[in-house]
């Protein structure tokens, strides 16, 4: 049986969160380090420029995926809420809505990803050198996308009622497979980019298949899951999307403004070549550990917030905020220090050339090293959200984060003296900080509007005075 973490409880909250968030930074650490393998086997086995046809999709993967994945989300926060509150039952239809929306997202963004994605390539002005090779990739990734996203609204739910190392231990499962096929497809069966591609897919049909098995046969947790039980709850499926959607539009509008970002790489390739293609995707991997290992302790105030909000425990609510930002730091302070001290050498690994090297230099120092002010606006957009506040966070997020964006490509990029990847890159940390500080702004003006009577009515309720029975023993009065 699943000893599940306490998320409600006032004493050992720093012990609980770390608890919580090590095992999901560790699944989304343990997932770059599969696609990391994915790149080093093109790198040394592929074709000349396969490692870039790979980067340079994520953009475009983020932007399709991350709007129907954002509902898991809202999975999380509403299975959250009822376990804070103790309800069964509609933890119980929350787990089969959830199941069914997972399925239905997951066929819509994979028919999508494979019908359309030359066309968005294109659009996107794609290298020619690598856009046969970006195409065939994503069309065998996207075939896969509704196991990953059965996978991932699973998941979200098993960690709403504190159980983290089980999405764990089925993505390190799948992650070892994922390895065992790249290195089997590409080496042996010269697959390149195809071969990659086709192991993602059936390493996520795998972790699929695992998750559902134990959800299924699991004993002594807050739900059950029954094939024979499965159908969509109306209501559910409209609080899951209320709290969801926005979530995955502000995702989706991040990649819009990563997918210009791409662009104007892709701008840049012409004139210098494939080889920045090759280093800013070098670059964007290694910086995907630091926010990876960020944004996973990022995400415990979605659920202990959530949790607490649902028993009405403000000052709960308030001290998972202020952990959670110790937590994070420390989790951008450890992995942002080695990755600059050793960029060089660690680029090395994906970069062909000591151009592409340079290229991925001259974005890492500056993204890496600002990188605790991207954990600030996630955690502000976490705290809304905790606290029941879907939209306003993507309202933020798009007029910050996007909107300076895309000001500084088509306002400051295409200026001579600005119009390379340094100056590409510096837009990231001004967007960060701004967006954080409107949403903390925000936060602490709704938060004073909670009226949890601070806490008070979270605790047991003392019974009526009650008549009592003479006893020899002299009873301690009740003051």
């Amino acid at each position: 049986m699943t000893k599940n973490i306490d998320m409600t409880a006032n004493k050992g909250m720093v012990k609980n969160l770390i608890r919580f968030v090590m095992p999901i930074a560790l699944s989304g650490i343990l997932q770059l380090l599969f696609n990391t393998s994915d790149l080093i086997v093109c790198r040394y086995f592929g074709s000349e420029h396969s490692v870039g046809a790979i980067t340079c999709t994520n953009a475009l993967v983020n932007l399709i995926v991350n709007l129907f994945l954002g509902l898991s989300i809202g999975a999380n926060i509403l299975m959250s809420r009822c376990y804070g509150t103790k309800d069964k039952q509609k933890g119980q239809r929350v787990v089969y809505t959830a199941f069914v929306l997972s399925v239905i997202m997951g066929l819509i963004v994979g028919v999508i990803g494979v019908c359309c994605t030359k066309y968005f390539l294109i659009w996107m002005g794609t290298n020619p050198e690598v856009l046969d090779l970006s195409t065939l990739y994503l069309q065998i990734y996207f075939a896969g996308v509704p196991f990953s996203m059965v996978y991932n609204f699973c998941a979200a739910l098993l960690r709403a009622v504190g159980d983290t190392k089980r999405p764990f231990y089925f993505l390190t499962l799948s992650g070892l497979f994922n390895v065992a096929l790249n290195l089997l497809l590409v080496i042996q069966f010269k697959m390149d980019v195809g071969g990659v591609a086709l192991a993602t897919a059936l390493s996520q049909a795998l972790a699929a298949v695992d998750v559902i098995v134990y959800m299924r046969f699991k004993k002594g947790n807050f739900f059950r899951f029954r094939f024979r039980d499965v159908r969509l709850y109306k209501k559910e499926a409209l609080e899951i999307t209320r709290l969801g959607l926005p979530a995955g539009i502000q995702g989706s509008l991040f990649s819009i403004s990563n997918v210009m970002i791409q662009t104007s790489i892709n701008d840049l390739s012409l004139t210098l070549g494939a080889a920045a293609l090759d280093g800013n995707g070098a670059a964007a991997n290694l910086e995907g550990y630091v926010y990876t290992a960020m944004n996973s302790c990022a995400q415990g105030i979605v659920t202990f917030g959530s949790a607490n909000y649902g028993a009405k425990n403000k000052p709960n609510i308030r001290r998972v905020i202020l952990r959670t930002m110790l937590v994070v730091a420390g989790a951008w302070a450890i992995p942002s220090s080695f990755v600059m001290i050793f960029a060089k050498p660690l680029l090395g690994f994906y970069a062909p050339t000591e151009q592409a090297v340079q290229f991925g230099l001259d974005r890492i120092y500056i993204t890496v090293g600002t990188y605790f002010l991207c954990g600030l606006m996630d955690i502000g957009a976490y705290s809304l959200r905790a606290i029941g506040y879907s939209v306003l966070p993507t309202v933020i997020s798009t007029c910050g984060a996007c909107g300076l964006r895309l000001l500084w490509i088509f306002a400051i990029f295409p200026l001579d003296y600005f119009h390379n990847i340094t100056w590409l890159a510096i837009s990231y940390p001004i967007s960060w900080a701004i967006t954080a500080l409107v949403h903390f702004v925000f936060f602490a003006a709704l938060f004073r509007r909670l009226n949890f009577d601070d806490g008070q009515n979270a605790k047991p309720s003392a019974s009526p005075p009650r008549k009592r029975k003479r006893r020899n023993k002299t009873s301690v009065s009740e003051c």
